[in-house]
């Protein structure tokens, strides 16, 4: 059963592109229907972490309108917080989904036990993927994962109650 899911941010939750104002204020764009496919999750009781290798608050901000108390930034290897989020909630790997889309993500897709990779990733991310998502980052590919996620979730519950 997975309890945390953890994801790259652009490129997976957002379309990878980034917009700067005149002023070098940056903007993203976030699809409505990854927001509601994260809060089913959190509703479902499955933690979510944002893991970046970039700053931005455009990801701050979102990781606090989604309820993401779990956001790192800025991090060039990302499987050392991985694990380490894995080992503070006392879960193992198989517990945890990482959705990536690039080289700095083939470590936690590796490592992880079901590993997401939005459709239009990079070939060496889809490689890696136990699920390819059907939408594009940033237009649904979260979403696309959590609502796998949830249905895996559910099968493994009722698979248990049944003496499956």
């Amino acid at each position: 059963m997975i309890r945390l899911f953890v994801m790259d941010v652009d490129g997976t939750l957002t379309d990878g592109g980034v917009s700067f104002d005149v002023s070098g204020t940056e903007a993203k764009r976030y699809h409505i229907q990854d927001g509601m496919g994260i809060k089913l999750l959190q509703a479902r009781g499955v933690r979510v972490a944002f893991l970046s290798g970039r700053h931005s608050d455009s990801t701050s901000a979102r990781a606090r309108d989604l309820g993401v108390d779990l956001c790192v930034q800025g991090v060039s290897s990302k499987l050392p917080v991985l694990v380490s989020w894995a080992e503070e909630m006392g879960i193992s790997s198989r517990q945890v989904a990482y959705m990536g889309d690039d080289l700095p993500d083939l470590e936690c897709l590796r490592w992880c036990g079901f590993g997401v990779v939005p459709c239009d990733g990079r070939p060496e991310a889809l490689r890696e993927a136990d699920y390819v998502t059907p939408s594009r980052a940033g237009f649904g590919a979260v979403r696309d994962a959590c609502d796998r996620i949830i249905l895996m979730n559910l099968r493994e519950g009722e698979g248990r109650h049944q003496g499956l």
